[in-house]
């Protein structure tokens, strides 16, 4: 049999006007480019300030040529004819000079929804407009219900944090918000970290409520006034609340009534979602004036379950990094008023206790508080990574990016903690009883800590 070979001749076209021996190195755009508004709304996040179930809240960017935004909202359909039936809102429009430009934020909420429904609403100036998104209200009374939580993605978030974020929402498509225990950028006031933060989540942020704290990350200095070019005298200046907090989320302002005087509304705070009270505090500022304040709110709590988040932990999950002040003025108040579990951040590992009360910490892999006790979770989702500490985990990791699904089912909480890849790394579930104490069920998969070679002890 005669055989043919054939042989394949593949060339390849550059465009008119460009040679192969014309090849200019590439230039960074800069940051003023890249974080450039226009009249086109812009990192569009809904948060939760008021009531859940009766409420929601949205804020968006524009440039300062937009001075009188609108939303616009109505019932979901299957169908496009619900613009007929929608309402208009007029925006709250606050400008925020940032360190690459003065743009507008504005903030609108929606109130007097009708509990556990779906909207629709997009956002603009009248001729410049968002898509039409969808979001739901809560349930005005306990229901299940999930939400993710991540420790910092701080750094390289564009990069390394976005993949983590992918992972969790198609993980978890159906939960009710996200909650972000602080240092969500590595300089709170670096408006270019702040786009690479909203770029991640992109049309998510816009479904799904945002809860979060400040971190240290969160305090950074002005960057609208000069700064020195030494490094030795930047670190001098003072740090402040990120100048765009409050523009840019959209939290309850019930904190401490000093929080509320002084510029610090809305990083200290509490809601309830669906027989869960949720209790965000900032281990930023005063930690006793915000211990007087949660024994107050707490007292007041008749919810099933109750979660607490902060920023800096209670048990630090790195080396050389205790927070001994804010153990003893906000875990007395935890065990008094029986805290279900608390979600932080700060040290770049992952570690979680078992149930754990300010006089009886446990030793051991399988001891337990025979009175029962608050979980502790540190966790990070960025690629920022710390050694792990030598405290007593039930379950530790170094050097490994993680996301928490958090699911409430009437009497239990279901807890997972998942890689960057998705695949199971701890898990337990929270059991009410008869008794004072929850019963705690230790799910840890059958596979080794994540540890870095130096450390496997």
């Amino acid at each position: 049999m005669k055989k043919t070979l054939l042989i394949l001749s593949i060339s390849f076209v550059l465009p008119v006007g460009i040679t192969s021996a014309q090849n200019p190195s590439p230039e960074p755009v800069s940051e003023k480019v890249r974080t450039a508004a226009t009249a086109m709304p812009d990192r569009i996040l809904l948060g939760i300030k008021e009531d859940p179930a009766t409420s929601m809240s949205v804020t968006w960017r524009t440039d300062t040529s937009v001075s009188k935004a609108v939303a616009e909202l109505a019932l979901a359909e299957s169908g496009p004819l619900f613009v007929k039936r929608s309402q208009a809102f007029k925006a709250e429009t606050v400008s925020h000079q940032a360190d690459t430009g003065t743009v507008h934020y504005h903030s609108v909420t929606f109130s007097k929804l009708t509990p556990k429904t779906q909207y629709v609403y997009r956002v603009g100036d009248g001729v410049n407009w968002s898509a039409w998104i969808h979001f739901e209200t809560a349930s005005q009374t306990a229901e299940p219900f999930s939400f993710i939580y991540f420790g910092d993605a701080q750094n390289a978030v564009k990069s390394h944090w976005s993949r983590v974020f992918r992972q969790a929402f198609k993980d978890s498509p159906n939960a009710k918000f996200m909650l972000h225990a602080g240092d969500l950028v590595n300089r709170g006031n670096r408006d270019v970290e702040w786009d690479e933060w909203c770029a991640a989540g992109g049309w998510v942020n816009a479904m799904l409520p945002t809860v979060a704290i400040p971190g240290n990350h969160e305090y950074d200095i002005d960057r609208r006034v000069p700064i020195p070019e030494e490094r030795a005298e930047q670190k001098k200046l003072p740090r402040i609340l990120a100048t765009r907090w409050q523009s840019r989320f959209e939290f309850p302002e019930n904190g401490p009534d000093q929080f509320l005087e002084n510029g610090l509304s809305e990083t200290c705070y509490w809601f309830e979602y669906q027989g869960v009270c949720i209790v965000a505090l900032n281990s930023m500022e005063d930690i006793d004036t915000q211990a007087q304040w949660l024994e107050e709110v707490l007292s007041n709590n008749d919810s099933q379950w109750t979660i607490v988040t902060h920023h800096h932990p209670v048990y630090s999950a790195s080396e050389g990094r205790d927070n001994v002040e804010l153990r003893d003025a906000w875990q007395p108040i935890y065990d008094k008023y029986k805290v279900d579990l608390v979600i932080q951040g700060h040290d770049h590992s992952y570690g979680r206790t078992g149930q754990r009360t300010y006089q009886n910490v446990p030793v051991g892999r399988q001891a337990r508080s025979k009175s029962g006790g608050t979980v502790y979770v540190v966790s990070v989702s960025g690629p920022k990574m710390y050694e792990r500490n030598v405290f007593d985990f039930l379950r530790r990791a170094e050097d490994t990016q993680l996301y928490q699904v958090i699911t409430i089912d009437n009497d239990q909480l279901h807890y997972a903690a998942k890689t960057a890849t998705g695949n199971l790394y701890d898990a337990f579930t929270l059991k009410k009883t008869d008794s004072e104490a929850n019963e705690l069920i230790n799910q840890i998969p059958e596979t080794p800590e994540r540890k870095r070679p130096e450390t496997q002890k």
